[in-house]
């Protein structure tokens, strides 16, 4: 039997795992192609591939949906497939360890593994900004203050973390899709073209900006509203800015009330320590610099931001000093 460790990071756009054995990440798109509504054709980049592209038959879905489990079975299927193809062995009597995010059941990420037929020895929860502060090299379990904002594809999670646990957290609906969102719509808006949310994402990796942007323009591909053919169409960064602002505002909004909601010794420790900021979002062009102007606090950014879960799990499982942030839910008991 193979004791296998893996810390999992179930984001609703990429399936983060740390494999101990082999000290590396996995990451893979969280979707899966489902064939007449019982066949799972595809997981992962795979399945994104044909986002968008499927036939009515072939549902092209995350099995996540705004940090809850939309489909356990799926989720199940899709992890048991990945690590089975990236693993030698059994997977049977492996450990997991899994990020929890804030006000989401502890029970249901415990059973999507436990009930699976993986067979597991043991699933340990992390809460989730406690992981991300870890992943970003901050030690956690000190007596002071620290604030992480993860922006994910589909929420935005702002914590204050302190003494190995969370202090204050809020958890929003907005991120990376509500922003290729407010992008398709205002295309739509402006220039009476549709366009794909692929299409969005990729002008927001290319044109997004959360200050005043500098110059630049790019040709995208979509179909005109009015005669109902594709065509070309060049976009600018200052229609994007202008496309974007009022999600930024949302995150901003949700970190000023936090800050406002803070203990005043913890907010000291915030502004000294400055702000940290995570998440696949957090790439967008100068989103660290708005941030820092609206609330006058450093801020520090990852360089790798998609990953900072699962690099925090991965000190969780490594280092024997950070374990006892682990822990298991009351119906789960190990030795």
């Amino acid at each position: 039997m193979n004791n296998h460790c893996f810390g999992c990071d179930f984001g609703s756009y990429h399936l983060k795992i740390y494999h101990k054995d082999a000290d590396s990440y996995l990451m893979q798109h969280n979707m899966v192609a489902v064939q007449d509504k019982k066949t799972m054709l595809a997981y992962g980049d795979e399945a994104y591939a044909m986002f968008e592209k499927a036939p009515a038959n072939i549902q092209v879905s995350s099995p996540m949906s705004y940090g809850n489990l939309a489909s356990i079975s799926y989720m199940q299927a899709f992890l048991k497939s990945l690590l089975e193809k990236n693993t030698k062995g059994q997977l049977r009597g492996s450990e997991f360890f899994v990020a929890l995010p804030t006000d989401m059941q502890e029970r249901s990420f415990t059973m999507l593994i436990q009930d699976s037929n993986m067979k597991p020895k043991a699933v340990y929860l992390i809460d989730k900004p406690v992981a991300a502060g870890l992943g970003l090299d901050i030690n956690v379990k000190e007596a002071q203050g620290v604030m992480v904002i993860d922006i994910g594809a589909e929420t935005t999670e702002i914590s204050v973390l302190s003494l190995g646990g969370t202090v204050i957290s809020r958890l929003i609906q907005t991120g990376g899709r509500s922003i290729d969102d407010a992008i398709q719509a205002a295309i739509r808006k402006e220039y009476n073209f549709y366009i794909g949310n692929k299409t969005a994402e990729n002008i927001k990796k290319e044109l997004a900006y959360a200050v005043e942007p500098e110059e630049g323009s790019m040709q995208i591909c979509g179909r005109n509203m009015v005669i109902g053919l594709p065509q070309m169409l060049e976009i600018t960064t200052a229609f994007v800015y202008e496309a974007i602002k009022e999600q930024l505002n949302v995150i901003m909004d949700a970190v000023k009330s936090i800050l406002e909601r803070t203990p005043p010794e913890l907010g000291v420790d915030i502004i000294r320590n400055g702000i940290y900021l995570t998440g696949g979002s957090a790439r967008i062009r100068k989103l660290d610099q708005l941030i820092q102007e609206r609330s006058g606090i450093r801020v520090t950014v990852d360089n790798e931001p998609e990953l900072s879960v699962a690099k925090g799990l991965a000190r969780v499982i490594n280092d024997k000093e950070f374990r006892s942030l682990a822990f298991v839910t009351k119906e789960q008991k190990y030795e």
